[in-house]
């Protein structure tokens, strides 16, 4: 059995169910799915456009070099897209982690960490499906400000409480 630390044990007649919540809270699973998503980002676009060229012998495995641009316009996006999901993703996984630690939680810290995984799903996608227009970089754009807004509230959180608590 795993010990866990002293500020994570559940009080001794907490349930499963509460005992899951202490060791898996929302901002947690969203922080698990941008991971997840970012992988699926790089496995569906950058591997599969790689693993078609390589296989119909367009392009040989060790000619994808990371110092250089090319490949189609979407393949480009795409590897930007992932680019962007792993700029964001420290970010993210420090605020969870403070919120974690300072026992930042609540309704609130849900929503805003559930608004950071759904724009970045929807920032990506728009990046990848989509030619970059004025429009469509407005929108991309718009949805990696609620991004921003919501990594800003969380830390304002994380600050209040640690001043107040």
């Amino acid at each position: 059995m795993v010990e866990l630390a002293p500020w994570c044990r559940p009080h001794a007649g907490a349930t499963a169910t509460q005992v899951a919540e202490i060791l898996m809270t929302i901002p947690m699973w969203m922080l698990l799915g941008f991971a997840t998503w970012t992988l699926l980002l790089l496995m569906v676009t950058v591997g599969i456009y790689r693993w078609i060229e390589i296989l119909l012998g367009r392009k040989r495995i060790g000619a994808f070099r990371s110092d250089q641009v090319e490949g189609d316009d979407w393949y480009r996006r795409s590897m930007r897209a992932h680019a962007n999901c792993i700029e964001n993703l420290p970010v993210f996984g420090a605020i969870v982690l403070a919120l974690y630690a300072s026992g930042v939680s609540g309704p609130a810290v849900d929503r805003l960490s559930m608004a950071v995984l759904a724009a970045r799903v929807v920032q990506s996608t728009i990046h990848v499906s989509h030619a970059q227009t004025d429009a469509f970089v407005s929108v991309r754009f718009s949805f990696f400000c609620v991004q921003l807004a919501a990594f800003l509230a969380l830390i304002v959180l994380i600050v209040l409480h640690a001043m107040h608590g």
